[in-house]
Parts: C-alpha cells; sequence; structure tokens
C-alpha cells in the first residue's frame, strides 16, 4: 500500500503525556511508526500488521531507519496481541467500510474493510492495554468517527483532542483526528486546511509534515 495522507497527519498530530511505549495498529508500512519514532526520540515502538506482506516491508523500512533499534514488528491479529505489556500512546489508521463493495484486491480489501478488525474489537482490546493515563489516536472519516466515539464512550474512552480536517477551505471536513483517554471532559478541538483554494498545499499542512516528506 502507498503511504496515505491520513497515515500521515495521525503520525504528525498524535500526541502523549509519556512516550516511553507506543503500539501502532495495522501499521501498513510502517510509516506511522517511522514518524512517532522520529518525534519521540527515547520511545519503544511496538506496529501490528496481519498482512504478511505488508509486515515484511515495514520490518525492512524499519532496519533501514536510524531508528532501528527502537522499532519492532509484531505479524498477528491485534486481537491475538498479548496483554502482557501496557503503552502510553495507541494509533491506529483503522479500516472503516463495513459494508462497501469490495475489490478484487484480497490486501487491499483487508486494509479497507472492517472484516479483520471492527471498531468494537480495536477499541476493546485497546482498553486492555492502555496505561492509565495512555491515549488512543485514529483517524476517521467523520460519520464513521461518530459509530466509533460511541462505542469508545461505552468502553471508558473520551476524546480529548479533536482535530477535523478539510481539503480546502471551499470543501466539508474530510476527516477526524481524535485522541481518547479515560478521563471524560471538554476536548481541545482545531482545524487543518491541507491546500489553499488555488489547489497550493496550505502553509498549515507544509509546516505540519515539513522534516518527515521531502518537498516540503
Amino acid at each position: 500500500m502507498k503511504i496515505s495522507t491520513d497515515a500521515v497527519l495521525l503520525g504528525a498530530l498524535a500526541e502523549t503525556v509519556s512516550s516511553a511505549t507506543i503500539l501502532d495498529v495495522g501499521t501498513g508500512t510502517g510509516v506511522i511508526s517511522l514518524m512517532l519514532a522520529q518525534r519521540f526520540q527515547e520511545a519503544r515502538i511496538t506496529a501490528v500488521e496481519l498482512d504478511e506482506d505488508a509486515a515484511d516491508q515495514a520490518a525492512e523500512n524499519f532496519r533501514e531507519s536510524p531508528f532501528s533499534a527502537r522499532l519492532r514488528v509484531v505479524k498477528l491479529r491485534f486481537q491475538d496481541l498479548p496483554e502482557d505489556q501496557l503503552f502510553d500512546l495507541i494509533v491506529s489508521n483503522p479500516p472503516y467500510f463495513p459494508e462497501h463493495l469490495k475489490s478484487k484486491d484480497a490486501k487491499r480489501n483487508q486494509a479497507l474493510h472492517t472484516d479483520d478488525l471492527s471498531f468494537e474489537e480495536l477499541i476493546q482490546k485497546a482498553v486492555k492495554l492502555l496505561k492509565k493515563d495512555g491515549q488512543l489516536w485514529v483517524i476517521l472519516p467523520p460519520r464513521q468517527m461518530r459509530d466509533f466515539s460511541e462505542f469508545a464512550s461505552e468502553w471508558g474512552l473520551f476524546p480529548k483532542c479533536i482535530v477535523q480536517v478539510r481539503d480546502n477551505p471551499a470543501k466539508p471536513i474530510i476527516r477526524e483526528i481524535v485522541g481518547f483517554t479515560c478521563i471524560k471532559g471538554e476536548p481541545d478541538q482545531k482545524e487543518i486546511t491541507l491546500k489553499k483554494v488555488e489547489g497550493f498545499f496550505s502553509d498549515e499542512y507544509s509546516s505540519l509534515i515539513s522534516g518527515f516528506l521531502l518537498g516540503f
């Protein structure tokens, strides 16, 4: 899978009180883990990936990075991850098409559809793996985020930070990035626009991903 804007946004925006241990659920080729390793220089990061080819690619990317000693890939279903370690931060760019027409590409279906990891399963497992002051950060389209937030509240996780994303100022919100904690309160809210009306990348977006992607 190619590096997506969703992954880059999550990797650049996810925050945590402590960054000693980080878990990346469904890492794909590992871009979010690599970004977090670059941002949080003491963090030890575990990346979970079900697809064998993607996991192998992530492992290769990790080995070639300056952060290789702090990164590891685990090839298994997130639901089966042992619960012998707790995490300060869990991040996920989860699949979100429960009823979408599937393509002939099985790997793409696995990445985009919730058959292998539902919102409920992701939240239930994350609750067991988070430290007391830990945070769960996810990125989803607005409608799916509403569903996700409802499930999260049922399991005692509430929005701490909400970042809404527009493609340009004239377009509707296309993504929401939300950090959840066990503390219920009024979340911080902000908005990011990816492009100017003219079609060029906005200064805000360019500044956010500068240092991660070439050309910014």
